[in-house]
């Protein structure tokens, strides 16, 4: 499937605000609650009693920012940038978002599996056709897109260096960044490097590993909060969150501070 750019723009002028195509423009009052959007796969996700210890990054981002700045969290285990799409998810975000808000994109993992067509997109094609449909939707409703790049899962060669292993995804997304001028969060070359001064057996530490599971994509709360921490610098370094909107990126945050809540049916 290969969407094109008329289709992509299409869709999403048809469903700006009255209000916001009445006026042409939309003013984001400098005092009101601008939310953080999440869209995104099991590695950012809210986590239930039934899964923990694993633990989304999007679980531990709201301890870095001000009250002023909630996180709606509507990453989903197994979705891609394209299976998020076609199950109505992107448009129930769409639905709640309001202009001056954030819609914060995470994607590739589940990208890359090219044997599920439900899922797979090509890097250079598909996948960046998908991810417009987010930035043009976050647009048409006053609010502000920002991709960001996928978190590295653990992975390290023999000489024990750390391996990327997100293929062109990450060019990709960088490329459209530049290309559509969205603000770019570069987790998967943070997070690398994260894990590799962190080095192979202190990498463990981070991930979802206990004695009956090795899990090697997903994180425990110390990951959870270390990946937070580097969105939460990435958001002010890119100016799209300024000083006042953070908070703690230099102290200690208590794994304590991470629940999981009992699953609603």
């Amino acid at each position: 499937m290969s969407i094109t750019r008329r289709q992509i723009t299409s869709a999403a002028l048809a469903a700006i605000p009255l209000a916001f195509a009445a006026n042409g423009t939309a003013q984001a009052s400098g005092n009101r609650i601008r939310t953080i959007y999440i869209a995104g796969d099991s590695t950012a996700a809210q986590k239930y009693a039934d899964a923990a210890p694993e633990t989304g990054w999007g679980m531990a981002l709201p301890f870095f920012l001000h009250k002023d700045r909630p996180v709606a969290n509507h990453a989903v285990n197994g979705r891609s940038s394209k299976s998020f799409v076609d199950e109505g998810r992107l448009d129930t975000i769409l639905g709640l978002i309001q202009p001056g808000d954030f819609l914060l994109v995470q994607f590739a993992h589940n990208d890359e599996k090219s044997a599920d067509p439900t899922r797979y997109t090509e890097p250079w094609t598909t996948y960046q056709d998908y991810l417009r449909l987010y930035i043009d939707g976050a647009r048409a409703r006053g609010a502000r897109p920002v991709l960001a790049t996928s978190v590295e899962r653990r992975k390290f060669d023999a000489d024990g260096n750390a391996v990327p292993t997100h293929g062109d995804y990450p060019a990709a997304m960088r490329a459209l960044a530049e290309e559509e001028r969205v603000a770019l969060l570069d987790i998967q070359a943070l997070s690398l490097a994260l894990w590799q001064k962190l080095g192979v057996e202190e990498t463990k530490t981070y991930f979802n590993w206990t004695a009956t599971e090795q899990d090697n994509t997903h994180f425990n709360p110390p990951g959870a909060i270390a990946v937070a921490r580097l969105v939460a610098q990435e958001l002010l370094r890119t100016r799209v969150l300024c000083p006042r909107d953070v908070r703690r990126l230099d102290e200690e945050i208590p794994v304590s501070w991470i629940t999981w809540p009992e699953a609603t049916a």
